[in-house]
C-alpha cells in the first residue's frame, strides 16, 4: 500500500517547487497505476511495486517463475495502463540476431527500376519489450539484446537506430526447465536492474483468479500516464535526494557480497565465488530514489535501499561448488548480509 502524501512537504532539496508537485503527481499516478493492473491482475503486490520501480529507475526486468503466473498479462496490462506500445519475443533455439533488431531487404523502385535496402526493425522498437524465456535463445541472439539494454539504440548492418523512449526490457526464465537452455551471461544478468521472482497464488487469490478468467467479463483499461509524462518522472527519480549515510550503507550492503570485503559474513566467504558489482551498489540507490516518490516521499531512506536489497543482488551473485553441494541459496546469503550490516 502506499503511503500517505505529506500535508506539507519539504523545501525542494533542487531548490524547484515544481519538482515537489511532480512527486506528488507521481505518487497520486501510482495509486491509479495499480488499480488499472488490479483490474486484470490478482495479488502479486510486491512484483508490481518492483515493476513500478524498474518503470521509473529506466532498468529493466528478470521475471523469474513458473508459466501461467501471468507475467505476460502483468506487462501488457502496464503497457495499456501508461499509453505505450509493448511487444512480446518467444526465444526460440533458432531465433537470430535480426529477428530482434530488424534487418535490410532488397527492394526494387518501381519508377527508376533501381535497387536500395530497407531497414525494417524489429520487436526490439518499442517501449516495452517482453522477452518470454529469454535462455533459451542461443548467446549470439541473447547479446542482440545487450545493446539495445545498455545504450537504448541498435546497430544493424553498420547504422545505429535510436529507440524511442521510455524503453525497457522485461524477460522471463522459467526456473524449473533448463534443459535446451543456455544460462544468461554475467555480462547481460548484470544489465537487469532487479530479478522479480514471480510466486504462486495463495488458494483465496487462486479462486478469484478462476472466476474471473473462466467469466466473459472483458476489461478495457483506460490510461493513467503518457509516454512523456513517464519519461518526465524517469528524469525526475536522479534528482531525488539521497543522504550520505543512505549512499554509504547502500555501498557496504553491495560490499558485503564479494567474499574478499572486510564487510562479509562468514556465509558470503564460504559460498560465494564473486559478488556484485558496482551496479549494484547504483541500483540500490536509484531504486531506493524511485521508490520513495512513488510513496510520495521527498529523499531516499535506508529502508527504501534494504528492502530492495534481494531483488538487486538475485541474480548478482555467482555461488560457488560448496554452496551447491550444501544447498546454500542466494537469498539465505542476502539474508546474512543484512544481518551483518545494520542500519
Amino acid at each position: 500500500m502506499s503511503e500517505p502524501v505529506r500535508s506539507t512537504p519539504p523545501p525542494s532539496p533542487s531548490g524547484s517547487d515544481s519538482d515537489v508537485l511532480r512527486v506528488q503527481q507521481l505518487a497520486s499516478a501510482r495509486d491509479e497505476i495499480v488499480s488499472r493492473l488490479k483490474q486484470r491482475i490478482i495479488g502479486q503486490d510486491e512484483v508490481i511495486e518492483l515493476l513500478l520501480i524498474a518503470l521509473f529507475s529506466r532498468g529493466h526486468g528478470l521475471f523469474v517463475g513458473v508459466p501461467g503466473l501471468a507475467k505476460t498479462l502483468l506487462i501488457t496490462t502496464l503497457a495499456d495502463a501508461l499509453s505505450l506500445h509493448s511487444n512480446r519475443i518467444q526465444f526460440t533455439p533458432d531465433l537470430m540476431p535480426s529477428d530482434v533488431t530488424g534487418t535490410d531487404v532488397l527492394e526494387e523502385d518501381a519508377t527508376t527500376g533501381k535497387r536500395h535496402f530497407r531497414f525494417i526493425p524489429g520487436p526490439v522498437f518499442t517501449n516495452i519489450l517482453l522477452a518470454d524465456e529469454i535462455n533459451r535463445a542461443p548467446p549470439k541472439t541473447q547479446a542482440a539484446l545487450l545493446q539495445s539494454m545498455a545504450e537504448g539504440q541498435v546497430t544493424a548492418s553498420g547504422k545505429t537506430y535510436a529507440l524511442e523512449q521510455p524503453y525497457l526490457v522485461f524477460a522471463t526464465q522459467n526456473p524449473i526447465e533448463q534443459e535446451g537452455t543456455y544460462p544468461l551471461p554475467e555480462a547481460q544478468l548484470d544489465r537487469f536492474l532487479f530479478q522479480i521472482d514471480v510466486g504462486y497464488p495463495s488458494q483465496h487469490e487462486e479462486v478469484d483468479i478462476v472466476k474471473r478468467t473462466t467469466a466473459p467479463v472483458p476489461t478495457t483499461i483506460t490510461p493513467v500516464l503518457s509516454a512523456q509524462d513517464i519519461v518526465g518522472f524517469q528524469d525526475l527519480v536522479p534528482r531525488v535526494p539521497a543522504a550520505d549515510h543512505v549512499v554509504q550503507h547502500a555501498v557496504a550492503l553491495a560490499r558485503a557480497s564479494r567474499p574478499e570485503d572486510k564487510g562479509a559474513s562468514d556465509l558470503v566467504r564460504k559460498n560465494i565465488a564473486f559478488g556484485a558489482g558496482p551496479r549494484a551498489s547504483q541500483g540500490l540507490i536509484l531504486g531506493a530514489k524511485a521508490r520513495a516518490i512513488l510513496h510520495g516521499r521527498y529523499a531516499a531512506e535506508i529502508d527504501d535501499v534494504r528492502s530492495l536489497l534481494e531483488p538487486i543482488l538475485m541474480h548478482r551473485l555467482v555461488m560457488n561448488f560448496r554452496a551447491e553441494a550444501e544447498g546454500v541459496t542466494p537469498a539465505d546469503v542476502i539474508e546474512s548480509i543484512k544481518q551483518s550490516i545494520k542500519p
